[in-house]
């Protein structure tokens, strides 16, 4: 299964739990792993509790690792901003592996299933979820 996403770039946190949820209900396994993963250079997939004062300490903490304003040798090369995103999306990465057991996936009270964008500028992306049994 597929589903599109629509983003607005620079730390858009999107909570999609619900859809891969759905998912799951589709695929009517009773056990075995759900693999998520978004196609994109800029951005990523990650298990957190979707909560304000977490995403904006996430914020702060990626800042410091890769401040959106330095000046990146992939600007040079490209001629954009995104160096940045880049360097996030490579830290956190593009995809997730998640148990099911009895149809339901395993996540625990305070995990949501969250794509973060990070690039300069809003975007579409691709979640693509597979389930194997």
């Amino acid at each position: 299964m597929t589903f599109e996403v629509k983003t607005k770039g620079h730390y858009d946190f999107i909570d999609i739990t619900d859809k891969v949820t759905a998912a799951v209900s589709e695929a009517n396994i009773k056990d075995g792993t759900a693999t998520i993963f978004v196609k994109g250079s800029t951005c990523g997939l990650v298990m957190m509790e979707y909560e304000e004062g977490l995403i904006r300490d996430l914020i702060n903490i990626f800042e410091k690792i890769a401040p959106e304003d330095a000046d990146y040798l992939h600007h040079r090369r490209w001629v954009d901003k995104n160096g940045a995103a880049h360097i996030k999306s490579v830290l956190i990465g593009a995809d997730l592996t998640i148990p099911i057991e009895k149809e339901v996936l395993q996540l625990g009270t305070w995990q949501q299933i969250v794509l973060i964008d990070f690039d300069e500028r809003p975007r579409t992306r691709e979640i693509i979820v597979k389930i194997l049994s």
